[in-house]
């Protein structure tokens, strides 16, 4: 047993002390969560935009032009990999410009994200019973400002827990960054395993960092739905 434990502490030290190669991992986690962060907004905002325009038709037959353009987008998005868009745009798309690998990531995922996005919040909006629509154009409100003031509010507190799994999962998405020699926190590992030929350690360190994270989050949104769903009663 005392040799096993010897033999962690010595693979312990070669991965991570040695050359100070833990900062590949600290250097990459950084850069996932940043990458996750900007992806993240630019998800919401593209998806926000895509699911008001096909609400929007689905409900007065108006944006035809809009709709068409978006069905285009959510087909092409959600029917192929990610990993598969995240090469496009960088070696077709910007492949003749010096563009930050960082700042393709952020398209990439963002672009693919706002897919999923789109149709979990057209959901929240279509859930909406039509009385609330009834409500607001009672008011005063014009078509806009009902869904601004009355629809979308309800439908993001319907939508949350669904909004918040994407989150994760674009978390673990940004795995791939790696295809574009980005150093993501699981590129800093394969870096790692590629210097000191063990996988163990620099995989399992990597794996336990992502479950860290994840159950962070679950318990934060946990919290926060929580909160949303009490301010109900």
């Amino acid at each position: 047993m005392a040799d096993f434990f010897q033999d962690l502490k010595d693979r312990f030290i070669l991965n991570f002390v040695e050359a100070d190669r833990w900062k590949y991992i600290t250097d990459g986690l950084a850069v996932t969560l940043k990458v996750t962060v900007a992806a993240v907004l630019v998800g919401i905002l593209l998806g926000f935009i895509v699911a008001i325009i096909r609400s929007t038709h689905d409900m007065t037959g108006k944006l035809k032009p809009l709709n068409f353009i978006c069905r285009i987008y959510l087909t092409v998005i959600r029917g192929t990999p990610v990993v598969v868009q995240l090469l496009i745009i960088y070696f077709v798309i910007f492949g003749s410009s010096a563009v930050s690998k960082t700042l393709v990531a952020i398209i990439a995922f963002g672009i693919n994200s706002g897919a999923y996005v789109a149709e979990i919040v057209r959901a929240g909006i279509m859930s909406i019973d039509k009385g609330q629509f009834e409500a607001g154009r009672s008011l005063g409100f014009n078509y806009a400002q009902t869904m601004v003031y009355v629809i979308v509010p309800q439908a993001f507190k319907n939508v949350l827990p669904a909004l918040c799994n994407e989150f994760i999962v674009l978390l673990k998405e940004t795995s791939v960054s790696g295809y574009i020699a980005m150093q993501d926190l699981t590129k800093g590992a394969d870096i790692i395993r590629s210097r000191t030929y063990d996988a163990f350690m620099p995989l399992i360190a990597v794996a336990l960092i992502y479950l860290a994270i994840v159950c962070l989050l679950e318990y934060v949104f946990g919290k926060l739905e929580r909160r949303l769903r009490n301010s109900d009663h």
